[in-house]
């Protein structure tokens, strides 16, 4: 079995990408499941025709895009996509779509296939806060996590996909006062568990993790 991880490189302004700094450090086989690591540019269009590329030469069973969230406090397990780009600011490539579709023919949103509260679950058992996000925002991180969970869906494929959004790191929010971030040791423990969890997890579990606002 594989899974697919993909990373963002560093966008507006930053030096590093936390996505992509913490998949490099996975261990290269979690659970006798073979875990292939893949930098996508933070751009639109271009990061999911890399990782639908990739997809097609390897056949993952599972694919699990990380993503920098600077402003969180926690590990954000996303629930949704939305078919809606609208960005605040240009990607890495000067794209800046704005009031668009993802997908002119594509479904409205796509709910995650990976078991999202098992993660999150299994994420604060081991002391890490982590909580289930019901927006991935409308940047190109939701952009992705669209794109491949449309491409899925579209082309019928059994492979289960979905998108966490992590926090700034230490290193990062030394000159942003009031901004939290968290350190690589424990974002990577975050994210292996996660691999881990959706390894082990056929089906999610049932958990009051709604907003009620």
């Amino acid at each position: 079995m594989k899974i697919l991880v993909t990373g963002f490189d560093p966008f507006g302004g930053e030096k590093i990408n936390p996505a992509f700094e913490v998949i490099k450090r996975l261990n290269d086989s979690i659970n006798d499941v073979e875990v292939i690591k893949l930098q996508v540019p933070t751009a639109f269009y271009s990061s999911v025709k890399l990782t639908i590329e990739k997809l097609i030469e390897i056949k993952p069973d599972f694919i699990l895009s990380i993503g920098q969230a600077g402003g969180r406090f926690d590990i954000s397990v996303e629930k949704v996509a939305i078919n809606l780009n609208d960005a605040r600011i240009a990607d890495n490539l000067g794209q800046q779509p704005i009031d668009s579709a993802i997908d002119k023919n594509g479904d409205t949103a796509y709910f995650s296939t990976l078991p999202v509260k098992a993660i999150v679950q299994a994420i604060r058992n081991e002391n890490i806060p982590a909580s289930l996000s019901y927006t991935a925002g409308t940047y190109v991180c939701n952009h992705l996590m669209y794109g491949v969970l449309n491409y899925i869906h579209k082309n019928n494929l059994n492979i289960k996909a979905g998108f966490i959004h992590i926090p700034y790191l230490l290193e990062q929010v030394v000159s942003k006062p009031s901004t939290a971030g968290m350190d690589i040791d424990t974002l990577v423990k975050a994210v292996h568990i996660a691999i881990e969890t959706i390894i082990s997890n056929k089906e999610d579990i049932s958990n009051a993790e709604g907003t009620v606002c």
